[in-house]
């Protein structure tokens, strides 16, 4: 089986910064698209952050030019790093892949912003 893990969440005041990993384990050969996902509580998830196995990039409008996503493919793991955090910003963030047709789901981890 594959499992992805998500780290790098906590409390943080607005305008400070987190890192986001998504460590990807398992039977893993190779892996296509991985995105970043959030929930607000009371909200629907949305997509954040994806990029490809090339390494283009794609953001939701709110977070462009805060956030970047990254991956390392020699660690099979993926990042987030986001700067200038909004209290807006705050819910669980789900790492998200796709691997040979398959799509998996982390966990989740949370992120508070406080104001």
């Amino acid at each position: 089986q594959v499992q992805l893990v998500e780290s790098g969440g906590g409390l943080v005041q607005a305008g400070g910064s987190l890192r986001l990993s998504c460590a990807a384990s398992g039977n893993i050969f190779s892996i296509n698209a991985m995105d970043w996902y959030r929930q607000a509580p009371g909200k629907q998830r949305e997509l954040v952050a994806t990029i490809t196995s090339g390494g283009s990039t794609n953001y939701l409008y709110s977070v462009k030019g805060r956030f970047t996503i990254s991956r390392d493919n020699a660690k099979n793991t993926m990042y987030l790093q986001m700067n200038s955090l909004k209290p807006e910003d705050t819910g669980v963030y789900y790492c998200h892949a796709l691997m040979r047709g398959t799509y998996y789901w982390g966990q989740g981890t949370q992120v508070t912003v406080s104001s």
